[in-house]
Order: structure tokens, then sequence, then C-alpha cells
């Protein structure tokens, strides 16, 4: 199974990423989607998208329209693939990056993996059991380097990241 994991778009889905989501049996999106357009964009062949807010997924910083949409994601999710269980969260509530991983890891110990968001920094810990995976930024904002995301090949025996970056697209009138 290929699950597209990504996060922090903040409005704007970059369409290299929208294109990889394609190729994919579901997405998962772990916060400050920004929108409910970014949620349209994602289009897994399955046509499955998990989403969870973000610090700024709130009422003030969405588009009245598109409240509604936002008033149905959760804050945190547990979902069962293949070969175990993935948990999103977005990864604010830490506040404390150095101290980041350790607390997701001893929030959900169950889980093979906690995908989180947040830092906009596309990181892939896997030294410890759970991963602690961050697939960075996939919109304009703060992308350090490239907007990116992760592919996770989950099977019943063994998953596997496959981290993704892109160079910065020019901004639009530059």
């Amino acid at each position: 199974m290929r699950i597209a994991l990504l996060a922090d778009t903040h409005g704007q889905l970059d369409p290299r990423i929208a294109e990889q989501v394609a190729r994919c049996d579901l997405a998962v999106h772990a916060g400050d989607i920004g929108n409910a357009g970014v949620l349209d964009q994602l289009r897994p062949r399955t046509g499955e998208v998990v989403a969870i807010r973000g610090n700024n997924d709130v009422p003030a910083k969405w588009p009245a329209g598109d409240r509604p949409v936002l008033e149905e994601l959760p804050w945190e999710t547990v979902l069962t693939l293949p070969g175990g269980d993935l948990a999103a969260v977005h990864g604010h509530q830490c506040a404390a990056a150095a101290r980041r991983h350790r607390v997701l890891r001893r929030d959900h110990p169950d889980v093979r993996a906690v995908v989180y968001g947040h830092s906009h920094r596309l990181v892939c810990d896997d030294a410890a059991e759970p991963w602690v995976i961050n697939p960075g930024a996939a919109g304009r904002s703060r992308t350090h380097g490239g907007p990116s995301f992760i592919m996770l090949i989950a099977g019943p025996r063994r998953w596997r990241l496959e981290p993704q970056r892109f160079p910065p697209l020019p901004r639009p009138g530059r």
C-alpha cells in the first residue's frame, strides 16, 4: 500500500506533490491544511484522504464557506494499515522541538509510526520505535529547501519511507 504523508500546506498544495498523491492508495495530511480546497486537490487512487487539524486550522483562519469541513476534522487519529498502525498528530502540543520525538513516542507507544507536522522540516526518525516522521511542508511557506512529502510503502511485514523534496517554484509574478 502506498500512502502519501504530507503536512503544512497552509492553503497551497504544490502541484508536483498533488501529482504524486494521485499515484497513491491513501493520503494523510498532518495538519495546517489552510482550506478545504487543499483537501479537494488530494486525489489518491482510492479517493481516501485522512486529515487532522493543525494549530492554524481554526475557524478564524479558514474561509467561512470551508468551516463545515474544518469542524469535521479531528485533532489526531490512528489508522490501521498493513503491518501496523499509524498515528497522525500535528505536533504543536509539544512546544520544545528537542523533546518532541520523545514525547510523541511516549504518547503513542502502540503504533508503528507517528506522522506529525508543525515544524515544516522533513524528518525520518526510524532509529527507535515507533518511528517519528515529519513530511515537511507541502505548500509554499517555510519549505526549508523546497516542498516535500513522504511516501510510505506499507506491507504486512515491512514498511519503507521514501522522502521526496522538490525545488521551490518561482513565486507568481516574478
